[in-house]
Parts: structure tokens; C-alpha cells; sequence
């Protein structure tokens, strides 16, 4: 997809052109971010580093919806560090995104 904007070629929905498909993206790998019971800093590396999304917008896009699911998030945030613990210490847990990178860029 060429961007009229700047004239460079995304493969993502650009922000500045399809404001709106972006968001919906960035909100969609979110909730799959939330699957893999990822916080925020590790959802906004993780975008970073398999989507090519600014951590900014992963965040700013994480509190809206925040804001719209403060029940689901309060309950989602005890559960994430309710999990935690039982994880053994020496395990670090590392997002599986390597053989699903073709479909982040759909």
C-alpha cells in the first residue's frame, strides 16, 4: 500500500491516511497481546518489534481502552499478577510471535 501522505510504502494501514483501520489494528493485536497475558510494556515491545508500531501508539491505544473496560482491565491486571508468581524463576516468558509474523502484517 503506498501512503499519499509521504509517498512511502506501508504494509500496515497508515495512521495518517486510514486513521481509523490503524487504531482498529493496534486494538486488535492488543487483545491478542492480552491472550498471551502480556502487560502493557510488553505489549508496546512486542508491537514495536513484530508490527513496526510506535510504542506511543500502542499505549495510548491500551489506555482508551482502558478507559471503555476499566472492570475488564482491573480484573485482567489481578489475574496477570495473580499468574506471575507460579511461573518458575528461572523461566522468562517470551512472546511466540516469531511464526506469526504473517499475519501481523495483514
Amino acid at each position: 500500500m503506498i501512503c499519499p501522505h509521504n509517498n512511502h510504502r506501508h504494509v500496515v494501514p497508515c495512521l495518517h491516511c486510514h486513521p481509523h483501520s490503524s487504531i482498529r489494528m493496534v486494538q486488535h493485536l492488543i487483545e491478542r497481546c492480552l491472550l498471551l497475558h502480556m502487560n502493557q510494556q510488553q505489549c508496546a515491545k512486542a508491537l514495536a518489534r513484530y508490527a513496526s508500531i510506535r510504542p506511543c501508539i500502542t499505549i495510548t491505544v491500551w489506555r482508551q481502552l482502558e478507559k471503555e473496560n476499566r472492570d475488564f482491565f482491573r480484573a485482567y491486571v489481578h489475574a496477570v499478577s495473580s499468574y506471575r508468581p507460579f511461573m518458575g524463576r528461572n523461566i522468562q516468558r517470551k512472546p511466540s510471535f516469531e511464526m506469526k509474523k504473517q499475519y501481523w502484517k495483514h
